[in-house]
């Protein structure tokens, strides 16, 4: 009995010793994932050239997570004293560092003092975060793999977060410069902000009055607006006589519906630029709204067939009882019990005719009628100057990013409330 007591207190110091490494192991993970935004965030919007001095970062990461772990053992640590060991790591790296963290001198306190300070306050944040509700005194398999998937889950979205947004930012930053700051570093991530608003803009200024991108917005609102309208009733009409009405080939027309969809553009635009030629289509927006509708009802049939199947069929008949029509039925009923299906569709729908190059591209070739996409083309060539192209492609991308946002819960409830039928 005396023997065995000694062993025990050894097994849980070991477990102990165990949730001690791994606090510091997070904590140090910690400080070099935020070190490496906030040098990021130093070359990009403060205009430095950052250094990344991931060794001492992750020592005092390591000490602060021994800080944050040691008070993590039976209970979760409290934010004042993730904020205080945080701020202690921080003042403690730019004692290390000579007072320049990432090589900066002082002249850029809020980038040099500041922003270390605030990184290492998130990095004792983001350590709490993912000891929370573990206990560090008797660490457990199921312990381990759930701080794995914690930092798994932060690396992945910051590097996810860093993918999806840098390109943005990238062309975004480069529509502000000016063509000698362009020519002379053009993956500088800085703007000049001294240049004056004027200088600021005056890409966007060139864009949308020298290369006439307000005509292009105006005949892509267009050509997209209608595409959706002549999409959405026949879709309507196709998807609700799939899914309520009998008729002979009813089954056929059901699977057949994304039939188009295994032939490629690139296969199609040959003999329709043929055809099209020959009627008196080619190079009209008319010709552009017989194309895009026929590419997008099956999509959009087949979606709101997915929907429709999952309203009850007895409202529509009782409305058929009561002395409505089959359209009065669907025009009373089902249209307003569909809303958020519609609202998604009509947003895809606007999105692939907003955004649609290849077939603008072969029939467009009056500037007067240019969409946005083929005035991108026009655009791209070796006389205009590269911040000319970058603030095209924000022209065309803020609006639809906008509109994506601005709708997103009704495409997210459209594209899964047909995922589950009954």
């Amino acid at each position: 009995m005396n023997d065995a007591l000694p062993n025990t207190l050894t097994r849980s110091d070991q477990r102990s010793l165990v949730g001690l490494l791994v606090a510091t192991l997070l904590g140090a993970l910690a400080a070099a994932l935020m070190v490496g935004v906030w040098s990021l965030l130093v070359t990009v919007l403060g205009g430095y050239d950052a250094r990344v001095p991931l060794g001492w970062a992750l020592l005092t990461g390591a000490l602060m997570g021994v800080i944050v772990g040691s008070w993590r053992r039976r209970r979760d640590t409290p934010p004042a004293v993730a904020v205080a060991t945080g701020a202690v790591a921080g003042l403690t790296w730019l004692l290390l560092a000579g007072f320049k963290p990432l090589g900066l001198s002082v002249i850029a306190p809020f980038w040099g003092i500041a922003g270390c300070l605030l990184a290492f306050v998130l990095s004792g944040h983001l350590t709490r975060y993912a000891l929370r509700g573990q206990r560090l005194d008797d660490v457990t398999r199921y312990t381990l793999e759930v701080l794995l998937v914690r930092v798994l889950r932060a690396f992945g979205f910051a590097f996810f977060l860093f993918v999806v947004v840098f390109p943005f930012y990238f062309m975004v930053v480069s529509s502000f410069k000016s063509r000698a700051a362009m020519l002379q570093n053009p993956t500088h991530l800085s703007v000049d902000l001294g240049q004056g608003w004027t200088q600021l803009v005056s890409g966007y200024r060139e864009v949308l009055f020298t290369f006439d991108f307000l005509r292009y917005i105006g005949n892509s609102t267009l050509v997209a607006s209608v595409t959706v309208l002549i999409t959405l009733v026949l879709a309507i009409l196709g998807a609700y006589a799939v899914t309520r009405l009998r008729f002979r080939g009813r089954t056929f027309m059901s699977r057949a519906i994304l039939l188009i969809y295994m032939f490629p553009a690139i296969v199609l635009v040959i003999p329709l630029y043929s055809v099209f030629t020959q009627l008196g289509l080619r190079d009209t927006l008319p010709g552009l709204l017989i194309i895009y509708p026929a590419t997008t009802i099956p999509v959009a049939l087949y979606m709101l067939r997915s929907y429709f199947q999952t309203l009850p069929q007895e409202l529509e008949e009782a409305g058929l009882i009561d002395g409505c029509s089959r359209f009065a039925v669907i025009w009373r009923i089902t249209l307003p019990l569909s809303v958020p299906a519609l609202a998604s569709v009509g947003l895809y729908v606007f999105m692939i005719a907003w955004n649609e190059f290849l077939f603008a591209f072969m029939f467009l070739d009056s500037p007067d009628i240019f969409t946005l996409s083929r005035g991108m083309a026009a655009l791209n060539n070796q006389e205009v100057p590269r911040q000319y192209l970058m603030a095209g492609a924000v022209i065309v991308t803020v609006p639809i990013m906008v509109l994506f946002f601005w709708f997103e819960k009704y495409l997210i409830g459209g594209l899964t409330a047909g995922g589950v039928k009954g």
